[in-house]
């Protein structure tokens, strides 16, 4: 079987359906009565209580789990010319800070996510639960590791953002160009400081002294807004 993914629950199924990804097949408990649309080749496989603890770990399924066909990654370049706005994730490796960045993206308007090869999987089924079926909405790729991996983004006419507490400048307070790329680092140790040297510009958000940094989720959500 081609590699795939697990998506689990009725919206992220349709989410994922709506953005155009092929369903394999779908695990529903059965006892289940209530109708599930999903496309016609798809295997529905009903499961009684032992199969269902031996697969999913408990003896009942309220929602149905979906194992779709992951597609493949589309080149950088590629993402980088239809659209204006990007989030760059170096060494962000937890399924929920992921999935939660996924979604901000969505929510805000930025248009793609590239990622290094430290980063987690955005089509992790946590990522995916995180993201509220919401990482479909926002393509993404993987990049060369950072700082190389920013010379595509700085070639395709992005200015860049690296997002760090220790930024003598607000992100209120830079002067971007149009094209704009936020770098985001892992919660905890943060960018490098080479890719952080790299970027064109530094930023922190302005916030109480007696907290040093958010959550990079919501530290992506605040920095995505400032900059849509």
């Amino acid at each position: 079987m081609a590699d795939v993914f697990i998506a689990e629950g009725e919206l992220v199924i349709e989410r994922a359906l709506i953005a155009g990804l092929r369903l394999d097949s779908v695990l529903i408990d059965a006892t289940r009565t209530k109708p599930l649309d999903v496309p016609s080749d798809a295997k529905i496989l009903r499961a009684g209580p032992s199969v269902l603890e031996a697969v999913a770990g408990w003896p009942k399924l309220r929602d149905p789990i979906g194992c779709f066909v992951r597609p493949p990654l589309p080149e950088p370049v590629d993402l980088l010319a239809a659209t204006d706005r990007v989030a760059v994730l170096e060494g962000i490796n937890n399924p929920n800070n992921l999935g939660v960045i996924m979604r901000n993206a969505a929510g805000l308007g930025f248009g793609a996510v590239l990622l290094d090869p430290t980063c987690g999987d955005p089509l992790y089924r946590r990522a995916i639960r995180a993201s509220m079926g919401q990482v479909f909405a926002v393509p993404h790729t993987r990049i060369a590791a950072l700082p190389d991996g920013l010379d595509v983004v700085h070639d395709c006419g992005f200015e860049t953002v690296a997002l760090t507490p220790a930024a003598p400048r607000t992100i209120d307070e830079i002067d971007i160009g149009p094209r704009r790329a936020v770098v985001l680092g892992a919660e905890g140790p943060g960018l490098t400081s080479p890719t952080v040297d790299t970027c064109r510009w530094s930023a922190r958000i302005d916030m109480s002294r007696s907290v040093d940094s958010l959550n990079v989720g919501s530290a992506a959500a605040i920095a995505f807004h400032a900059l849509r």
